[in-house]
């Protein structure tokens, strides 16, 4: 008997996708947490019920084609769109829905979000043979679409070639022009479309959500309470130095780095205060640099994934990087004050 159960997992309040019926194998037996902070509990749900192995991405990464599925806790950036793009399942842990710059990626049968650990159920014998029957019939069914699709699109580029051949060379140049010309408006239509798109449903809530967060605290009087704590350490380059060094720490960076909604808040203050005359403008440069430092830091595993790196790479590739933001941002906030000398 097969040591791997087949489970279904189900979206929780406000989620979206799913539900997904998964089934390890030998080939694919890891369930990896994009989490931060050691394996989620909801991974090691999956890999508890459904027979798989649960590992830390960050800590001992596993290569892509090893992976039965993916648990992270993005709330919107890259990252998001990253797993399903490689097709490879993705259970997110907040509620989230398709976003970001990988959004067309995100869909129902691939990606389900705001899952608990009561949304995964391991599925009985008998639901497991109706699943596999249903997924016979309709791979049979998808395969005979494609191939009637294929022999329909060979049928009519021949029969375009038919015609473009019969044509004199002047009607020939005509055609290859015009198509030409079609080909660059699309081209340039479909990337203003996808550019409005990510705007509105990326860039605007973002912006929205950090004016809520600034305007609670600027209304129940926390942001005077940050804005003293950091006026001291924003108005001199020691101080600045001591905020690029804490935001670089390894153990930290990967925790405030996504959605950059640390360092939009930390930074709308530290303006605040520029505005108000309580910093001098020349620290904006370094302050920048400051509050940035663990940008990205949430991403290391999944950007050495997407390059295809081997899992000795990664191993090796994400405590380095980490690492050294705790040399690389204090040096930024440096290269930072002294082009700012003089503005």
């Amino acid at each position: 008997m097969s040591k791997f159960k087949t489970i279904k997992i189900t979206k929780g309040s406000g989620g979206f996708g799913g539900p997904l019926i998964l089934t390890p194998d030998e080939t694919k037996k890891y369930v990896i947490s994009v989490t931060g902070g050691g394996i989620h509990p909801v991974a090691q749900a999956i890999a508890d019920k459904s027979g798989a192995i649960a590992v830390d991405q960050f800590k001992n990464p596993v290569d892509k084609k090893e992976t039965f599925c993916a648990v992270i806790d993005c709330g919107g950036n890259a990252r998001v769109g990253t797993y399903p793009k490689l097709k490879i399942p993705t259970v997110d842990i907040k509620v989230q829905g398709p976003a970001g710059p990988l959004a067309k990626f995100i869909t129902e049968d691939i990606f389900v979000s705001a899952v608990k650990v009561n949304n995964i159920e391991v599925l009985e014998d008998g639901e497991n043979a109706e699943k596999n029957t249903a997924e016979v019939d309709q791979n049979a069914t998808k395969q005979e679409y494609l191939k009637r699709k294929k022999e329909l699109e060979n049928e009519f580029k021949e029969k375009k070639e038919q015609e473009v051949s019969s044509k004199n060379p002047i009607l020939k140049v005509i055609d290859k022009v015009g198509r030409a010309a079609g080909e660059f408006t699309a081209v340039f239509y479909q990337s203003g479309r996808e550019t409005l798109e990510n705007v509105i449903r990326n860039i605007l809530p973002f912006m929205a959500f950090i004016a809520t967060i600034v305007g609670i605290i600027n209304y129940t009087g926390i942001g005077d309470l940050i804005a003293k704590a950091l006026v001291p350490l924003s108005g001199n380059i020691i101080g600045l130095l001591a905020i690029g060094l804490i935001v670089g720490l390894p153990f930290l960076s990967p925790l405030l780095a996504p959605g950059a909604v640390m360092a939009a808040i930390v930074g709308t203050l530290i303006g605040q205060q520029i505005g108000n005359g309580n910093i001098d403008p020349s620290f904006a440069l370094p302050a920048l640099f400051a509050i940035n430092g663990q940008v990205g830091c949430d991403f290391i595993p999944v950007g050495l994934t997407l390059g295809e790196a081997d899992p000795e790479t990664v191993t090796v590739g994400v405590p380095s990087v980490l690492f050294s933001r705790i040399i690389t941002s204090p040096i930024g906030v440096l290269v930072g004050f002294l082009f700012s000398i003089g503005l």
